[in-house]
């Protein structure tokens, strides 16, 4: 994957009753080849608690939608109708549980992922919660 396709240009998390919707925007499509994920990172101000959600696709598909809750190992798998994807623009309808627990004064961040290696980190998320 070059480096020119598909950095994650803005994140932005808005909540709605029951959902938290990410919507990531990259610059490019994502990749026809290979694996890439896009994602956030939240945790506690201390990371003491830290929750991991992510979109993941395979060849241009996505085929993963989840969330990863490190203090308790883990991993929660979401019905992929939770994601959408046009152009350049991918979104995901998070249910609110996944970032349950952490405090108002959280850390969030947006991440990507290409063929298992991390490719953006920290990237800033504009939340609107």
């Amino acid at each position: 994957m070059s480096t020119h396709d598909a950095l994650l240009k803005q994140v932005t998390l808005t909540a709605t009753d029951n959902n938290l919707v990410a919507r990531f925007e990259i610059d490019g499509d994502v990749p026809g080849t290979g694996a890439y994920v896009v994602g956030l990172v939240a945790a506690s101000e201390d990371y003491s608690s830290q929750r991991r959600l992510g979109i993941e696709f395979m060849n241009g598909e996505a085929i993963s939608f989840y969330s990863f809750n490190h203090a308790l190992s883990t991993e929660e798998n979401y019905d992929i109708k939770g994601v959408e994807h046009s152009g350049n623009v991918i979104t995901g309808n998070f249910p609110a549980s996944a970032i349950h627990g952490l405090s108002e004064g959280h850390v969030m961040t947006g991440f990507s992922e290409a063929d298992g290696r991390e490719f953006q980190s920290g990237v800033p998320v504009s939340e609107e919660l």
